[in-house]
């Protein structure tokens, strides 16, 4: 894994903790309220983080009103 900034090790922290409570699906606006961070961010670097990071895919999986996002760990 590269070198990630702290914005990015928080999302990615906070989606391997979520996902090991057996929660596996997520909106940018509901991680960002838990991290403090706007959606807008959150939703940015999400696909980032899917080929950065080795032990959480992180999948777009539906869009109603926003983009919902699958999580996985590897």
């Amino acid at each position: 894994m590269s070198e990630l900034g702290e914005e990015d090790r928080q999302i990615l922290e906070y989606l391997r903790e979520s996902v090991s409570r057996g929660e596996s699906y997520f909106r940018a606006k509901n991680i960002a309220d838990q991290i403090g961070l706007s959606a807008k961010q959150v939703g940015a670097r999400l696909p980032k983080l899917d080929q950065e990071s080795e032990d959480v895919e992180i999948e777009k999986w539906g869009r109603a009103r926003s983009t919902t996002w699958r999580v996985t760990l590897s």
